[in-house]
């Protein structure tokens, strides 16, 4: 139901756009998120578009290369990754929800119960 794709090796400095296809009766998503997990750490929260306003939130790790953005007609999100860093080698994965979250909850992975099955990020140095 969430399909991500667009991972890949890519050097220091380069850029990748990771994709997320809704699929399979959960069109009508509201806030959807990316979060990666890089080996041995926890899984961390990346960005988010909510459906309203399209308004998106980053982690201070990624505010300023990272953009999130929807595209309607294709009922995908993607995330459009610049300036990549070896520190930005993880597992990327896709989260939605159908209802809508209050702006404190909007980072935290639990509130998601749809997942996409990640796909791998590694730059290198």
């Amino acid at each position: 139901q969430l399909q991500a794709s667009g991972g890949g090796l890519v050097q220091a400095g380069g850029s990748l756009r990771l994709s997320c296809v809704v699929s399979g009766g959960i069109d009508s998503v509201k806030p959807m998120a990316w979060f990666r997990q890089a080996p041995g750490k926890e899984r961390e929260f990346v960005g988010v578009i909510r459906y309203y306003q399209s308004s998106t939130y980053y982690a201070d790790s990624v505010k300023g290369r990272f953009t999130v953005s929807r595209d309607s007609a294709k009922n995908t999100r993607n995330l459009q990754m610049t300036n990549l860093k070896p520190e930005d080698t993880a597992v990327y994965f896709c989260a939605a929800r159908l209802r809508g979250l209050a702006l404190s909850a909007l980072r935290t992975s639990d509130q998601y119960p749809y997942w996409g099955q990640g796909t791998l990020v590694t730059v290198s140095s």
